[in-house]
């Protein structure tokens, strides 16, 4: 990017363009952009917070056009090479384990090559913590995809993870396609019982160390972070995450509070962000209803994003990001003044405000005559 463009960038994001410039130099902050689209989007220190939504078919349910519903956007794109690998190799040889390194190697080189921003990468599932969930210490052992493809992958080879064992090659290729490595967490616990074990903790630290690495080699790289955590250990683990990895952008799912709302996760997920944000967490992934209990609709998509936003939001505001007040400011005035088309042209999401009637104008169903507003006008009034 030019300075022109640095200097746009650092304007939307409300921080010092030195700020910008040294954050993308420490790795503090990252910059990531569709080919396709106009605007990128810096994650990171002292920036919004931004949300993360996922898209993609199941074996159970595939319809294209519904995946392209949730599609229809100029935001930076994203992908996690293992699924597309593990799915060749099974209609293959129906048996994941058989996939070579090689076929890893060559998709994520095709869907860098094709203009994702960013690639989520399990480059710190090893093979000696495969070999230590065997003991059976986790209630859940692995609830990462990607992550649990390559434990089956290793235990059936007998051999290391590839991305482990040669992340120079993987640094080489992000280089060659200036593309941003998201390092997954492929041992995040997936219930709250397993929350901040040694798995998850050995997996943090290989990371920082290859976050390390990647700094040098001037690529830039993303931590993702915990699933299932409960309130009290979440500033801990966004700290820790920080410390361990030198400041680099922390992308977390959820956190998720609590193991109990099957159809309520967006809600759970939102809490937890909101702490993790206030924690110092830069990206949130999105979690919908269906989390847990199906491939999510577009309606899912949508109120997981809401929620998501509210999370994001709500952290912005306690950074202090002006525009977020101001969104606040002037939502507050034009409910004060009983404005329902200003406050519905205000709201995060307007579908929501219900239909009114002539004699709702100067009040809402819930109060009627004796709203509070109403009454209180007189307080300032001489």
């Amino acid at each position: 990017m030019n300075k022109k463009e640095l200097a746009a960038l650092a304007k939307s994001e409300e921080i010092s363009l030195s700020a910008l410039e040294n954050g993308i130099k420490t790795n503090r902050i990252v910059v990531v952009k569709n080919p396709r689209g106009k605007k990128p989007l810096a994650i990171g220190e002292g920036c919004f917070v931004k949300i993360n939504a996922n898209i993609g078919t199941s074996p159970h349910r595939a319809n294209i056009k519904e995946e392209m519903a949730k599609l229809k956007t100029n935001l930076p794109l994203g992908s996690v090479p293992i699924y597309s690998a593990a799915v060749e190799v099974t209609e293959k040889y129906n048996d994941v384990r058989k996939m070579s390194p090689e076929t890893l190697w060559e998709k994520i080189e095709e869907e860098a090559a094709g203009g994702v921003s960013f690639v989520t990468v399990h480059t710190g599932v090893s093979e000696k913590i495969v070999r230590g969930l065997q003991k059976g210490t986790r209630l859940i052992n692995i609830v990462s995809r990607g992550g649990s493809i390559l434990a089956c992958w290793m235990l059936a080879n007998k051999k290391e993870n590839p991305l482990l064992a040669d992340f120079s090659r993987l640094l080489k290729l992000a280089k060659k396609y200036k593309l941003c490595l998201s390092l997954g967490d492929g041992l995040r616990p997936g219930t709250i019982a397993d929350s901040t074990d040694c798995f998850q903790l050995e997996e943090l630290f290989t990371l920082g160390q290859q976050a390390k690495e990647a700094r040098k080699a001037g690529v830039s790289v993303i931590i993702e972070g915990p699933g299932h955590i409960p309130l009290h250990q979440i500033e801990m683990n966004v700290k820790l995450a920080k410390t361990v990895c030198d400041g680099a952008p922390l992308y977390l799912l959820g956190p998720l509070v609590t193991d109990i709302a099957p159809g309520y996760d967006h809600i759970v997920a939102a809490i937890g962000g909101a702490i993790a944000g206030m924690a110092g967490a830069d990206f949130l992934c999105y979690v919908t209803p269906a989390e847990h209990l199906s491939l999510p609709t577009p309606e899912d998509v949508k109120e997981g994003v809401y929620a998501s936003r509210i999370a994001a939001h709500a952290i912005d505001l306690s950074r202090g990001k002006k525009s977020a007040w101001r969104q606040d400011w002037l939502l507050s005035s034009a409910r004060n003044k009983r404005n329902w088309p200003e406050q519905k042209k205000l709201s995060l999401n307007p579908d929501k405000f219900p239909k009114r009637k002539e004699k709702e104008e100067d009040c809402c169903s819930m109060c009627g005559d004796f709203c509070s507003m109403r009454f209180s006008e007189s307080i300032s009034k001489k």
